[in-house]
């Protein structure tokens, strides 16, 4: 909600498409449901008289006087940003780039302009045009905030992070702000896949589990995209990694509801005051506070002995949470961690099992500060062999940014029978895909090879959903959708498949990057601790003092 003034542009009869949406209701059974605001406000809204026909006919053409008119509108509402948003724009986008050049010359030169034939170039105007919005939204200050980053390091090549798992120049960022929604998830499943293929595994169920939310996805030798992903409550159709969130952290809050359940998340304690063992004024029994209390952190150790954690507060906030559910403290904080661990559990599903893939053929990957601490459990409830906890796991995603290699997407809405589809013709839009795309990536690659892959949007006729698939000879291809969607959901149809989107992916040279070898710091060993569930006393490892190929037989602690 901290964007910049935005002004909104659109065809005659449509200002209100951003509001309705689709006509989705949160609360389906709430008769009176609070409206949120909208995003931006009716005044704000401008219509002009330019139609296009779903085959890219002319309707209706904006004329000067128009022009004029809708330039004197935005002059006299001064925004700091303009979203245009024409119907079928991305047939042909002529009448988007003439009001675009009409309000660069109309002295308006400090104003950010977010085009959708360029944003987005696809169909479904609601998803296009909030895309574009949010762009345009955020753009001015993306922009500024990279520009002065780049003045406070001249000499120096700035890379920024794309929600697509590449990094792209600070001009590229700065125009296209939407890309960088994901960010930083983004960096942290590439940092999970180089980690695991440096360690010979390609095929990973990951999970980012930090203070408030915990990251799940999946990466099949390649990480996976979607263009259904959702920022609040706004739809962004750029392509972003594949991943689900959920509530569920170090600092989620446990609570007991009016029925005696135990609850966990998806409130959240935070960093300020946090959970209560940070004493800093937290008094709630938090995912952590749990831990402490059945001996998996130790309160000097934590942050490598920087940070104490106090015990005695982790066993108030949870002898609160005892009480209430008449057991004793261990039971309770056991009961907390069962519960956050079935939350992970249900969501590594989602990624897997719900796609038509066992877990069982995967390698389970957690990083994050919190996620250690569950990777075992996880790992077994899922009947996973393998589990992989990076080193760098606290800061995966600033590696991942550093091993990420530069690229850039483009796309373009081809809707036909894809029978009927002429092989020349999208051959054509692919070549004019690359070119636009190679302009872009070259700001950050320079004259490096470039690494080109071809994909297409496909689906039965009559269906509202995609599946994305390499683009291959079209009756090829509609084989492997047809595979595909019978993997995923059970079943294929005796339906004809229509292609929807091209899409065109260009990667730059991977940076000069490795991890240096590893070499063990101190003695490995460093006692023992009593652990809750477990007779004996546990041994305790210093994670840094471990020997490569090392086997330790359990339990213990690292």
């Amino acid at each position: 909600g901290k964007g910049v003034r935005t002004a909104y542009i659109t065809n005659r009869g449509l200002a209100d498409v951003l509001s309705i949406g689709r006509q989705a209701r949160k609360e389906l059974y709430n008769l009176q449901p609070e409206k949120p605001p909208p995003l931006i406000p009716p005044e704000l809204c401008l219509e002009v008289d330019s139609r296009l026909s779903a085959d890219g006919k002319p309707l209706a053409t904006l004329d000067e006087a128009g022009l004029r008119q809708l330039c004197r509108q935005v002059e006299a509402l001064a925004p700091r940003a303009v979203a245009i948003n024409l119907l079928f724009s991305f047939i042909d986008d002529t009448e988007e780039k003439r009001i675009e050049s009409a309000l660069q010359q109309s002295g308006t030169d400090t104003l950010f302009i977010s085009r959708s034939s360029d944003v987005l170039p696809e169909y479904r105007e609601y998803e296009r045009g909030i895309t574009t919005t949010l762009n345009a939204y955020v753009g001015p200050l993306m922009q500024g905030y990279l520009q002065r980053l780049e003045q406070k390091i001249p000499g120096s090549r700035l890379a920024v992070m794309q929600s697509s798992g590449g990094t792209a120049s600070a001009h590229q960022a700065g125009r296209y702000p939407v890309q960088l929604l994901l960010s930083g998830p983004a960096g942290g499943l590439k940092g999970a896949q180089y980690v695991a293929e440096k360690s010979g595994f390609d095929r990973l169920l990951t999970f980012d589990m930090g203070g408030t939310s915990t990251d799940v996805s999946i990466i099949d030798r390649d990480i996976g995209f979607t263009t259904e992903a959702h920022i609040g409550d706004y739809p962004v159709a750029v392509p972003m990694v594949d991943m689900h969130t959920i509530g569920a952290g170090g600092g989620s809050i446990a609570s007991v509801d009016a029925g005696g359940l135990l609850l966990v998340g998806p409130e959240s304690a935070g960093a300020d005051p946090g959970p209560a063992c940070y004493r800093k004024g937290g008094t709630v029994a938090a995912v952590t506070d749990a831990n402490v209390v059945l001996g998996r952190l130790l309160p000097d150790a934590f942050l490598g002995g920087q940070m104490r954690l106090d015990k005695s507060r982790s066993e108030a906030a949870v002898d609160d949470i005892a009480s209430a559910l008449n057991m004793d403290r261990f039971e309770a904080a056991n009961g907390i961690i069962d519960v956050v661990n079935d939350h992970m559990v249900r969501a590594l599903r989602v990624m897997s099992v719900q796609r038509g893939e066992n877990p069982k053929d995967y390698t389970l990957v957690s990083f994050g500060g919190a996620g250690g601490l569950h990777v075992c459990a996880l790992a077994d409830a899922l009947q996973m062999q393998r589990a992989l906890v990076p080193v760098n796991a606290g800061v995966l995603s600033a590696l991942g940014m550093l091993a990420a290699e530069p690229s850039r997407e483009r796309s373009i809405t081809l809707q036909q029978v894809l029978t009927e589809s002429d092989e020349k013709v999208i051959a054509e839009h692919y070549q004019q895909l690359r070119r636009t795309a190679e302009q872009e990536l070259i700001e950050i690659a320079g004259g490096s090879d470039m690494q080109v892959e071809h994909s297409a949007d496909l689906r039965y006729v009559g269906q509202s959903y995609t599946l994305n698939l390499p683009w291959s000879r079209p009756d090829a291809l509609a084989q492997a959708f047809h595979r595909l969607h019978e993997a995923q959901y059970g079943h294929r149809m005796d339906i004809a498949v229509e292609l929807v989107n091209l899409r065109v992916r260009l990667l730059g040279e991977k940076p000069v990057f490795d991890l240096p070898e590893w070499q063990p710091t101190e003695e490995a060993r460093a006692g023992v601790a009593s652990v809750y569930g477990f007779d004996q006393p546990v041994s305790v490892y210093i994670r840094n003092a471990l020997q490569v190929d090392e086997c330790i037989d359990g339990p213990a602690l690292v």
